[in-house]
Order: C-alpha cells, then sequence, then structure tokens
C-alpha cells in the first residue's frame, strides 16, 4: 500500500481500525485478545458486507463505530462476549 494514495474515507476507516486496536491494551491483559478478536471480525464483516462505492454506508457505520468503541473503551466494560 505505500505507492497507494488512501480516499479521506479509507483513511477514517483505518484511523478507527487503529484506535480500536489501541484501546484493547488498556483492558485487562486475558481479555485482550477477545477485544482484538471482537474488532477484527467486526471490520472484516463489513469488508465484506458493503460495496467501496457506499460512501453512506461506510460513512453510517464509522459513526456507529466510534460510538461502539467509545463504549468499550470504558474502564467499566472488562470483558466482551461475541
Amino acid at each position: 500500500m505505500a505507492g497507494r494514495r488512501l480516499s479521506g474515507l479509507q483513511k477514517d476507516v483505518l484511523r478507527l481500525y487503529r484506535d480500536c486496536l489501541r484501546a484493547t491494551r488498556k483492558k485487562p491483559a486475558e481479555t485482550r485478545p477477545r477485544f482484538r478478536a471482537f474488532a477484527r471480525q467486526e471490520f472484516k464483516k463489513n469488508v465484506r458486507t458493503v460495496k467501496r462505492t457506499d460512501v453512506q454506508a461506510i460513512e453510517y457505520l464509522l459513526r456507529i463505530g466510534r460510538r461502539r468503541m467509545e463504549q468499550y473503551a470504558s474502564p467499566n466494560v472488562r470483558d466482551i462476549s461475541f
């Protein structure tokens, strides 16, 4: 990807993904793998179902993803099941 330029929307998606993975570092060590797996699963699921050209759907998923990340990043949330 080094030679390829990313659109603003692609950068936003990658930023959210990185932020999700960074947020897992603040979770207890025994539950980090589940948080990471959940984030990966959600992104992979949406890669398969949403077309790259469907800007509205991508923006909607970004908003939902940010809200979810804020909820899961809360110190009160110690584990996740999916």
